[in-house]
């Protein structure tokens, strides 16, 4: 199976944060940000595998600010590492005031997704190579998260 480079990979959605979308403070709701997150993991993955996915973990989601009524979030996502049919996807949302030319990091996220065929059963992936300093990071780091998603499962396993 052929190897494809983490930069390739890469998926970028804009949208308009609206009234609709927040809370009574004006900026937008966390559930909402989660749905786009998994959604562009899920383009992403599917882009990567050339198959459908299922979301298996979201392992981190850190919101690190806000977004206002106006802003425009730009969400960015890369496969970071595969296992046999199991994707690592990274997903960075950034806010942008378009009127003030103003941008910050507003959240970032880890997610699991797994390629599947018709019958919904596991399928192979292609593997995925680092290129810049940012993704070779990303990927030296990934079996670490890897690690701890197992530890997490098995505790909670035990807790029942």
């Amino acid at each position: 199976m052929e190897k494809t480079a983490i930069t390739d990979t890469k998926t970028v959605q804009t949208r308009l944060v609206l009234p609709p979308d927040t809370n009574h403070l004006d900026t937008i709701f966390g559930g909402k940000v989660l749905a786009y997150i998994d959604e562009i993991a899920a383009l992403t993955a599917m882009k990567h595998a050339k198959s459908a996915v299922v979301t298996a973990s979201i392992d981190s989601v850190d919101f690190l600010s806000s977004a206002k009524v106006g802003d425009a979030l730009t969400l960015e996502a890369y496969v970071t590492y595969t296992g046999t049919s199991s994707m690592e996807v990274y997903v960075k949302v950034t806010a942008q005031d378009l009127i003030r030319h103003e941008e910050k990091l507003t959240t970032e996220s880890f997610l699991t997704m797994v390629a599947v065929d018709a019958a919904g059963k596991p399928i192979p992936v292609p593997k995925v190579f680092p290129v810049t300093e940012e993704e070779q990071q990303l990927y030296n780091s990934a079996p670490i998260r890897k690690a701890n998603r197992i530890r997490r499962s098995k505790s909670t396993a035990v807790r029942g």
